[in-house]
């Protein structure tokens, strides 16, 4: 079902600020709680992400910057009562350190994360090229600007996106939903460039947190398109189960990324999605992955 909404309505809409959102409260040495300031009663995965990584990072030497992050969503978050994120202090070795993240709400743990840190180091380099060159961000409309009159008319969809997601996104190519949403089938590769909606500090673990926190956007979605599906194809049963990223070199989020998203599985009722985050000189600064619940029920 959708719902009929103008492109002024659209354009007013406030996205939440994630300065904010990563922006947590120190219980004691090892415990933070972290909240949500968004309107929707369920948790966006990438808050999750972006909290554990701060929370993680708050114990660890700041000339050891994160460069991976493991996570686990167990059950749904809620978005009208804080999360405590508990850490862990698994390891601190002569390069590398280790942290654990629990977060809870209600005594339940909602989401689980092993982060890993590491020294500076310098060896050999390679990297995968970004696959054919984009349109300049500031040269894209966003996307309440490029429906078309149809699109406009159905574009119910997009006020959760752009009121509960603090995530400013371009895309250089038409984005495959709204393909699906005309029954058409796409290959499952989409492109956008990404960063979050405000300036950030210009702390690295704050930055990284801010990628984090927007890398959840769109991901999983990339294993739909061959279908002719998207993600309010209804009896369609949508839930991350797990999210990677490894984090390649100091970058803002706060500025224009292209985040290169490919759906490479499914079945099961699951779907595999892998992203890769480069900048503008086509320089790989981030990688992703992540498995999703995508089951079908009539």
């Amino acid at each position: 079902m959708t719902t009929a909404i103008s492109l002024e309505q659209l354009r007013a809409i406030r996205r939440p600020p994630v300065a904010r959102i990563l922006d947590l409260v120190r219980v004691d040495e090892d415990t933070f709680e972290g909240s949500a300031h968004t309107g929707s009663p369920r948790m966006y995965g990438g808050q999750a992400l972006g909290q554990a990584l701060v929370a993680a990072g708050s114990t660890v030497a700041p000339d050891r910057p994160v460069h991976s992050l493991h996570g686990h969503f167990l059950q749904p978050g809620r978005t009208d009562i804080p999360v405590t994120y508990r850490v862990e202090r698994l390891r601190d070795g002569g390069s590398f350190t280790t942290r654990h993240v629990r977060g809870l709400q209600d005594g339940r743990t909602i989401f689980s994360a092993t982060v890993s840190f590491q020294r500076a180091e310098t060896g050999l380099e390679h990297q995968e090229p970004a696959s054919t060159a984009a349109v300049a961000p500031e040269l894209l409309p966003p996307i309440e600007d490029s429906l078309s009159a149809a699109e406009l008319s159905e574009a119910g969809w997009l006020v959760p996106l752009l009121s509960n997601i603090g995530v400013d996104f371009r895309f250089p190519e038409e984005y495959p939903r709204l393909a699906n949403r005309r029954g058409e089938a796409r290959p499952p590769r989409q492109r956008a460039w990404i960063r979050t909606v405000e300036p950030l500090e210009a702390e690295p673990l704050t930055q990284a947190a801010g990628f984090a926190y927007c890398s959840d956007l769109f991901l999983i979605s990339s294993t739909l398109p061959p279908h002719a599906r998207h993600i309010e194809t209804p009896g369609l049963q949508l839930a991350s189960l797990d999210h990677t990223v490894w984090f390649h070199a100091p970058f803002r989020a706060d500025d224009w990324h292209l985040y290169e998203q490919r759906g490479t599985w499914m079945g099961g009722g699951r779907g595999l999605a892998h992203g890769h985050l480069f900048d503008r000189r086509g320089t790989l600064i981030a990688s992703t992955t992540q498995e999703g619940l995508l089951r079908f029920r009539d």
